[in-house]
């Protein structure tokens, strides 16, 4: 188990933050076709903070703990500061993944901010498409 840290494993094994939200305001699904992960995240946003968010991962203990720790990362923070989470970020927070894991913190982020992106819709507030980039169809960044 040396090739993974301790946050990785105790994210894995005792997951924060796990289910679903019913009337969430912002919900987001990815996946990778390469290696059969899923992630859906569900966001409650009451006057801009994140004030709950869940998750349903379908995929690796990496996967699950990238999502757990996502989850924990931006929960209680404004909208504002969790656009801003990165897959490094979540990495980092997790005290490493091992580099053929990586992309489960990519899909992580990409989760969160599709989940993002459905609440700004939903809302109808304006935004730069920019923040929210389209992966889906690329082999992935090497991150």
């Amino acid at each position: 188990m040396a090739l993974y840290s301790e946050k990785v494993m105790d994210h894995f094994r005792n997951p924060r933050n796990v289910g679903t939200i019913e009337n969430a305001d912002g919900v987001g699904e990815v996946g990778n076709a390469k290696c059969g992960d899923i992630m859906k995240i569900y966001l409650k946003i009451r006057d801009g903070v994140i004030e709950d968010v869940k998750f349903e991962t379908f995929g690796c203990g990496s996967a699950i703990a990238s999502s757990s720790m996502a989850t924990e990362l931006i929960k209680g923070k404004p909208v504002s500061e969790a656009i801003a989470l990165t897959n490094k970020a979540v990495a980092e927070a997790l005290d490493g993944l091992p580099a053929h894991k990586l992309h489960c913190s990519v899909l992580a982020e990409e989760a969160i901010k599709a989940a993002l992106k459905d609440y700004y819709d939903r809302q109808g507030v304006a935004y730069d498409p920019a923040q929210f980039p389209d992966c889906a169809h690329c082999e992935g960044c090497g991150q």
